[in-house]
């Protein structure tokens, strides 16, 4: 190597220590909401190579603001860990009307080999306005048939769907069959009846979970729907069971058991209260359904939907918030809302703050690198001028992923800005 080489390669080297170098910032003053139910209400945080490195007390430790290249004096603002939307068809949806945007609905009854991951579009116009609202990843999931797929957990900003992955196939998603249906709408409750097929879908999961236990013992044929629920019984993949009726939940309860169905997570589970004890005794958590709507039954109490969430933090059962339901994709930015509507209905704020965040990365199996603000985890988080959890204060300012500044500009603000510019 000639004199010329060696000093571009020297050079390069110095350029590149100097860049990792400068890889670090600090946030001062800041009200920490960690995510894991402790907040600091004068904080310290630092942020080296992409992780928390110091998350402190301002009063109680000493700094050199000068070893940082970058200061971010943030005195009265909200600090919080990036909120996770589970069960959503965010990024695999874009407009409701047109159905060619639709990419979460695969055609066929039992699709457990189908993966939501690579249809995410992380360019999509809805996902940027749902990261301005603090929900910086989701839990993209299919729905349709009995089995839907495979979700993954995606980070809320990438290049393409391999620079987003944040969980690859973190599950698999079961829609159990309700044993009941009501007549009407959601405006005007009609007659509750009963589903006549009920049983027979019962028979259809048994045979599939036979044959897929059967597979994953021993097999010498490959078969890729089978292949992909082998990780069901390895541990390595949890099963989504989408039920509400207290009936159908004990039902899919004992279906797993029998089948020795090693993660289970209940989605939904509108009557978990009801069956609080055989949940809790499974060791089940739940994503529960959006709080924002009217009680399944049309006698029960209005605000059961809001008080859910504090009744099943008293009884000791893991649950995260979610937002299914009706324009889901764009409705993801109101997810924060719905864990202020909990704290509204008694549960308390950092509980509130926990349930869409560290709860989510426990239930999604990712709370070993986010879902709260603690020293080694990875820097993915957002500061707000003021409450992230009320509609009337929050104003996302800032914007981390992976440590990494991100845009809080989107397609709505611009329009506003451009439509305001030319009253």
């Amino acid at each position: 190597m000639n004199k010329k080489n060696i000093t571009t390669l020297l050079l390069l080297i110095t350029i590149n220590l100097n860049l990792v170098a400068q890889n670090s910032s600090l946030f001062i003053g800041g009200i920490a909401h960690l995510g894991n139910g402790e907040k600091i209400s004068n904080s310290v945080i630092s942020v080296v190579d992409g992780k928390f490195d110091i998350v402190a007390d301002l009063s109680k430790i000493r700094i050199d603001p000068e070893a940082f290249d970058t200061i971010y004096k943030i005195y009265g603002k909200h600090i919080y860990p990036s909120f996770i939307v589970p069960n959503t068809t965010l990024g695999i949806t874009e407009i409701g009307q047109v159905k060619a945007t639709h990419d979460f609905d695969e055609t066929g009854k039992i699709n457990p080999n189908i993966r939501s991951i690579i249809a995410y579009n992380p360019q999509s116009k809805i996902v940027e306005t749902v990261i301005t609202n603090g929900v910086l990843l989701a839990q993209v999931t299919p729905n349709g048939g009995l089995i839907s797929g495979q979700s993954s957990v995606m980070y809320l900003n990438g290049w393409n769907w391999e620079d987003a992955v944040c969980r690859e196939d973190d599950g698999i998603h079961l829609q159990w069959p309700s044993s009941y249906y009501n007549t009407g709408w959601w405006a005007e409750q009609g007659d509750t009846k009963k589903n006549k097929t009920y049983k027979k879908t019962i028979k259809e999961i048994h045979r599939l979970f036979e044959k897929a236990l059967a597979y994953s013992n021993e097999s010498n044929v490959m078969d890729l729907k089978m292949e992909s629920m082998k990780g069901l019984y390895k541990g390595t993949k949890t099963l989504y069971v989408h039920a509400n009726y207290a009936s159908d939940i004990s039902d899919a309860i004992d279906v797993c058991n029998l089948y020795k169905i090693k993660k289970i997570v209940l989605v939904g589970a509108e009557d978990a209260l009801k069956v609080s004890d055989k949940i809790k005794e499974n060791n089940i958590s739940i994503i529960l359904n959006r709080i924002h709507r009217l009680p399944k039954n049309e006698d029960e109490n209005i605000y059961a939907p809001f008080s859910q969430a504090k009744k099943l933090s008293e009884l000791g059962i893991l649950y995260c918030l979610s937002y299914e339901g009706d324009m889901e994709a764009m409705g993801a930015r109101n997810l924060p809302f719905t864990a202020g509507t909990t704290v509204a209905y008694g549960l308390d704020y950092e509980l509130a703050v926990q349930s869409i965040s560290l709860n989510a990365a426990k239930i999604l199996g990712v709370d070993n690198k986010i879902g709260s603000i603690e020293i080694n985890k990875e820097a993915t988080f957002f500061i707000s001028d003021g409450d992230a959890l009320d509609i009337r204060s929050n104003n996302v300012t800032h914007i981390f992923i992976k440590g990494n500044s991100i845009s809080t500009d989107n397609h709505q603000k611009r329009l506003f800005n451009k439509y305001r510019k030319n009253k």
